[in-house]
């Protein structure tokens, strides 16, 4: 009989002949040595027990990362736990926080298959809005296919994003490469 092995979150995944390494062996720190920095930034106030009506933002540089889409969704999902939104206290904001990681996943899946892909993540929140923008260094515009064919294999990410969020669209600066998509999903109640 065989036994199943959990493996972290950190996808260090099993190590040699089938065993998983542990902090012990290699500690997550040490097995990617070049994840992007992550940084938080609140105007005019920390964030730790911040009122709630002041914009917090997280960045997540993802320029030279390997692993991009779920080191994006781990990172979001870091903010929503330290935001209050999870540990999820009922249906409505598990359903909330689903939704967000979800989106984060799409825009940024999106960026590495069509625009070149991603240069950086944030995710801010302000007392009504969680805002998702994903900076990239395509010039295509990106928008759901149609007709939507739910049976085909593919094609699904932005009308998911436009299904899921209040509002979404793309920002570019004039002179400069690449975009910034955005979503812009409600804060649960």
């Amino acid at each position: 009989m065989g036994t199943t092995q959990q493996h972290p979150p950190s996808g260090i995944g099993p190590g040699p002949e089938g065993s998983a390494l542990g902090a012990a062996t290699a500690p997550a720190a040490s097995a990617a040595p070049t994840a992007p920095e992550g940084t938080s930034e609140m105007a005019g106030a920390a964030e730790a027990g911040s009122p709630a009506g002041e914009r917090r933002l997280r960045r997540l540089s993802l320029g030279s990362a390997s692993g991009i889409v779920p080191l994006a969704r781990d990172f979001t999902r870091q903010a929503l736990y330290d935001w209050g939104w999870l540990p999820a206290e009922g249906a409505d904001r598990r359903a909330a926080a689903e939704d967000v990681l979800l989106v984060v996943s799409e825009l940024v899946t999106n960026a590495c298959l069509h625009a070149e892909g991603p240069e950086e993540l944030r995710v801010s929140l302000d007392a009504k809005v969680l805002r998702l923008e994903v900076e990239d260094r395509g010039s295509g515009q990106p928008e759901p296919r149609t007709p939507h064919r739910a049976g085909r294999p593919g094609g699904h990410g932005m009308f998911i994003v436009q299904r899921l969020c209040l509002d979404w669209g793309v920002a570019r600066d004039p002179g400069a490469d690449g975009k910034t998509v955005w979503a812009e999903l409600a804060a649960p109640a």
